[in-house]
């Protein structure tokens, strides 16, 4: 990633605490997903960080965790030499804002609002988004705004949008299962796009399961790029 992005990467959905290991930053989040349960690098890192790493962790409570850039082999080797195991490969999707601009959004579909409505709670409870990501919600960047999508006249999709350095991130996009496929996500994106250059940010951008195929491919149809990728390496004994 490039340091804008990084950094939006992180401000925009952070830790309760982030705590410094040699080339390591150990994100400590009370819950909140992996994110910010997780190690990443921040500079030249040792095999005795990776040992600190583990052992503040465990201090914790913790699962000993790292979130792994792909580009980033030789630490990926050196986790998986100690036994860490990958999962959840990410890719880190982009787009200009003006390019998802251009399009007149259908009446009532897509709103934008702080704070989110108990409804969007509802979804994204139903969706396994809880009071631990909420946490998260409430402690991210500013500007930050919610996205509440409707169709078939029912609200029916949630996602959260905060902006740091230029750089809008979406997370914890969540349309109601039986609501799916009927192009809502691509307008609550616009929506984000909107409210994100009203804000300056020139950029969006999110996180996308490699595994959630429908996701992937609707974004990339919207003219998204990936800018990055990665995945969390775990010790599974944890």
């Amino acid at each position: 990633m490039d340091p804008a992005l990084a950094a939006a990467f992180h401000a925009t959905w952070p830790a309760e605490s982030v705590h410094e290991v040699g080339g390591f930053h150990v994100a400590h989040g009370h819950g909140g997903g992996d994110r910010v349960n997780s190690a990443y690098v921040v500079g030249d890192w040792r095999d005795a960080d990776i040992a600190g790493v583990i052992g503040l962790q465990r201090d914790w409570q913790q699962p000993s965790r790292f979130l792994v850039l792909d580009k980033d082999e030789p630490l990926a080797a050196t986790l998986t030499a100690l036994g860490f195991q990958p999962a959840r490969a990410t890719a880190i999707l982009q787009i200009e804002t003006a390019q998802l601009t251009g399009l007149e959004i259908p009446p009532v579909t897509a709103f934008d609002l702080w704070p989110a409505l108990a409804i969007q709670k509802d979804i994204w409870q139903a969706g396994g988004i809880g009071a631990d990501r909420l946490a998260v919600m409430e402690r991210a960047a500013r500007p930050r705004t919610s996205i509440l999508g409707r169709v078939d006249d029912r609200a029916a999709g949630a996602a959260f949008v905060a902006i740091h350095g230029g750089v809008a991130m979406v997370h914890a996009v969540e349309v109601q299962a039986e609501l799916r496929r009927k192009g809502l996500a691509g307008w609550m994106m616009r929506r984000a796009a909107l409210w994100a250059a009203e804000n300056g940010a020139s950029r969006l951008a999110l996180a996308v399961l490699r595994s959630n195929e429908p996701a992937l491919s609707l974004y990339r149809a919207m003219g998204f790029a990936e800018a990055s990728g990665y995945r969390y390496f775990t010790l599974p004994s944890n």
